[in-house]
């Protein structure tokens, strides 16, 4: 039997949103902390993360930020892993590495094929070329090269293709923030739970 994808939703800003992503099963909670409509502040993400159980990876998104600005944020959100979008070099993965943290290097697909781990970082992102834009990407294209490693699909996923996605790309996981919105920054729990039960069933 192939192992369950792992489940990642992001974007989270209530206690009502986090309570819908642990009951429906994710196995990892995004909390944006850099500009963004669904950006909170680190005491808000540390509210929320501290309802989040143990098996479940509570996430901080960062997206270019100073060194000292994701240190500071992480520390004082309480974040078990951290998240950089952007053009962050290794002596970033190197500075945040600590016992029990885990590092998600995420970059947008355009063209170039990328390894998971290549700067320092535990698991690797692809989004979309246009990352946040919620718009999918030609992830079905034959020239598509997976990334090696462990790595998380995002960019444009939904309840309608994130099935299509899994089968098609076979990812260790995938990420969602907009495709789980009733508007945009609102998540919606019914959606939440159709989403993790779409790509549970595609693996």
């Amino acid at each position: 039997m192939s192992n369950p994808v792992f489940i990642k939703i992001c974007g989270l800003r209530t206690a009502a949103d986090v309570e819908a992503a642990v009951r429906a099963g994710a196995d990892a909670v995004g909390f944006v902390l850099t500009e963004s409509p669904r950006r909170i502040d680190a005491v808000t993400a540390r509210d929320l993360a501290r309802a989040v159980p143990d098996d479940v990876l509570t996430v901080g998104v960062f997206r270019g930020q100073s060194l000292d600005e994701v240190r500071a944020l992480a520390d004082a959100s309480g974040v078990r892993a951290v998240q950089l979008h952007g053009d962050e070099g290794g002596e970033y993965y190197t500075a945040l590495r600590r016992p029990g943290r885990t590092l998600i290097r995420a970059v947008a697909a355009r063209g170039q094929r990328h390894r998971a781990g290549e700067l320092g970082e535990d698991l690797l992102l692809l989004d979309a070329p246009a990352p946040g834009a919620g718009k999918p990407w030609d992830w079905s294209s034959p020239d598509f090269e997976p990334p090696a490693g462990q790595w998380l699909l995002a960019g444009g996923l939904t309840v309608e293709n994130v099935g299509e996605a899994v089968r098609v790309t076979a990812p260790w996981g995938v990420d969602v923030s907009s495709g789980v919105e009733r508007e945009r920054g609102v998540k919606d729990p019914e959606l939440i739970t159709s989403f993790i039960r779409a790509a549970r069933a595609a693996r």
